[in-house]
């Protein structure tokens, strides 16, 4: 590791790729030939599309087309309990009861097109309706089961929603009281979370209809424009926003599950992401499965030691996790990390916020690999930008397009309209080419939203980013994240990053604040590591330290101490609630908000 990452601190330099015994043959093995030489038709060839030339299903993809090929038998989901239980299905087994879930849709008169929402935690019911829905072609809509009442029926009414799969705790607690606000919602399907039969007034019982339903199903003509996925997205004002997916993503599903994940047939894969979030769905589901790989699902919420204890003992080889959950890990110590075992792990990923330099290289402390950070958004459906295996780890970026994926940074110009700025290391808002088959198709009813996000014949992802000379991107902030402060531009997650290094701070979340002088001031709140407590003489050291990394003109100005920051459900540090906190302002949606 000789050379330094252009663009990020020199402390942490280049991580060079190396091979393990653990590593399989890259399924990309020469980046800049194959997006030279890449075409999305030669991806579609690998798919194998609806038996008589019927179009293309998601469904089919991952589950039939195994079982068509003498594959019935692997397993395609192991699934671990809270309770210690442990399940596995075979690819026959999802095939057949994915059938069941369907039928008993068109029992009920569910057709194509029409919304069927989940709100269930991490049950294996949960992962039959989604697979169903997609075979019978309506629409999978998740819900992440920590959401409260009016979030719920904000998105089910929002998606004209007819269908709602969920457990009978969540009903009674979420859903009953507040049943009538739910005008289009016909069918209630409940599960019992004891696993036996459960209905109650207004509901049906899933178990009940599965029993009664024919394992026998034949998958609709499906059209590679046929809506498949509605995910809500939620900005920093106004009502979440649905974003339309189709069929035809099972492209980006598999090519990305090929050459950013890095999956091969024997892997044993392990996504620790909810589906109610669009990475627990795209790769949390879809694109194992299209891979033929077996994927683990753990029930429960985050546990160090037993997360530990199961990359270890399940032997899981290829790994996608999130910033937080990992910050969490580090917080632990590496210790604990290495009281356990990981011969079989050969790739690690993470996604939901860039991750820390430090973190990155705490994965080859704690775990011998480093973690390829990638990125991507609700909106682009699948992986755009990442730390591919073939490449060179520049902790703290981004990484690199992947093939078919054209990316850019661009400014605004004064009368409207953009440019591409062709300088290396110049800040400026993230673009991608439209084109990718899981871009996006619209935001439900409303175009006009939709319409904004194309400019100049680019998608804007509302991302500030930069492009070094090698063709790294590197995150700066949210467009509405960025601080002005004193005619300099400052992105939060640098002074973030700077702030994490200390030995004390856990986490820090970085906003600007209103200030006479300067227009905004830098204000960082941190969470601090066992061990510390907040006292004015750690808040000076932290000052001090940040400015010698930093600058006068970069590092924070004033430093809080919290217990916890806020953070979305998915694990995203809530800038725009501390800011509101700080400034009196009311947020319309904070749906997300993890408590």
């Amino acid at each position: 590791m000789a050379s330094s990452t252009p663009g990020a601190d020199v402390n942490y330099p280049v991580i060079h790729k190396t091979r393990s015994a653990a590593d399989a043959e890259p399924n990309l093995d020469n980046y800049e030939a194959t997006c030279a030489n890449f075409d999305w038709a030669s991806i579609r060839a690998e798919l194998d599309g609806l038996p008589g030339d019927q179009g293309i299903n998601i469904a089919y993809e991952a589950i039939d087309r195994h079982v068509s090929k003498g594959l019935g038998d692997k397993i395609a989901l192991r699934w671990l309990g809270k309770d210690g239980t442990a399940l596995e299905y075979s690819f026959d087994a999802l095939r057949r009861q994915t059938n069941r879930f369907a039928n008993l849709l068109q029992a009920l008169g569910v057709g194509p097109g029409d919304r069927v929402f989940v709100l269930c935690t991490r049950i294996p019911e949960l992962y039959i309706a989604a697979l169903g829905t997609l075979k019978h072609r309506a629409v999978f809509c998740p819900l992440f089961s920590a959401f409260g009442p009016e979030p719920i029926a904000e998105r089910v009414n929002a998606g004209e929603g007819r269908v709602l799969v969920t457990t009978r705790k969540l009903y009674e607690k979420k859903i009953a009281p507040y049943r009538e606000t739910m005008p289009n919602l016909e069918f209630v399907l409940l599960v019992d979370e004891a696993g036996g039969k459960s209905e109650l007034p207004g509901t049906r019982d899933l178990l009940a209809l599965m029993e009664a339903a024919s394992e026998e199903y034949v998958i609709g003509p499906t059209g590679p424009e046929d809506m498949a996925l509605l995910h809500f997205t939620s900005g920093t004002t106004g009502k979440p926003k649905g974003a339309v997916h189709v069929h035809q993503a099972v492209m980006m599903h598999y090519m990305t599950g090929k050459y950013a994940l890095d999956l091969h047939e024997d892997d044993l894969f392990w996504c620790t992401a909810d589906p109610g979030w669009v990475t627990g769905t795209s790769y949390g589901i879809i694109a194992p499965l299209l891979h033929g790989v077996t994927m683990l699902v753990d029930e429960p919420d985050f546990d160090g030691p037993r997360w530990y204890n199961i990359l270890q003992q399940q032997e899981v080889t290829v790994w996608y996790t999130a910033p937080t959950a990992i910050r969490m890990l580090m917080k632990l110590g590496t210790d604990l990390a290495q009281q356990y075992h990981f011969p079989r792990l050969r790739f690690v990923a993470s996604v939901g916020e860039p991750l820390n330099p430090e973190a990155v290289v705490w994965g080859q402390e704690a775990l011998g690999l480093p973690i390829h950070d990638n990125w991507w958004q609700t909106e682009t459906g699948g992986i755009m930008i990442a730390n591919l295996p073939v490449l060179d780890i520049r902790p703290g970026s981004m990484g690199r397009p992947l093939p078919g994926v054209e990316a850019t940074i661009v400014r605004h110009l004064e009368g409207g309209g953009i440019e591409e700025i062709s300088e290396p290391d110049e800040e400026g808002e993230l673009a991608l080419k439209p084109g990718w088959p899981s871009m996006f198709r619209s935001y439900l009813h409303n175009e006009e939203r939709y319409s904004r996000c194309f400019v100049d014949g680019w998608y804007l992802t509302e991302d500030l980013a930069k492009r070094d000379a090698d063709g790294y991107f590197w995150f700066v902030g949210r467009a509405d994240d960025v601080i002005k402060s004193a005619g300099h531009l400052i992105g939060p997650f640098e002074v973030e990053s700077a702030l994490i290094e200390h030995p004390a701070v856990a986490e820090a979340g970085v906003i600007g604040v209103p200030e006479q002088t300067l227009g905004q001031m830098v204000k960082a709140f941190v969470s601090l590591n066992p061990g510390y407590t907040p006292s004015e003489a750690l808040r000076r050291e932290l000052l001090g330290y940040a400015r010698k990394r930093l600058g006068a003109a970069v590092a924070p100005k004033e430093i809080a101490f919290e217990d916890k920051l806020p953070k979305t459900r998915s694990g995203k540090i809530m800038r725009r609630l501390l800011k509101a906190r700080e400034t009196g302002e009311t947020l319309r949606d904070i749906s997300t908000l993890e408590d």
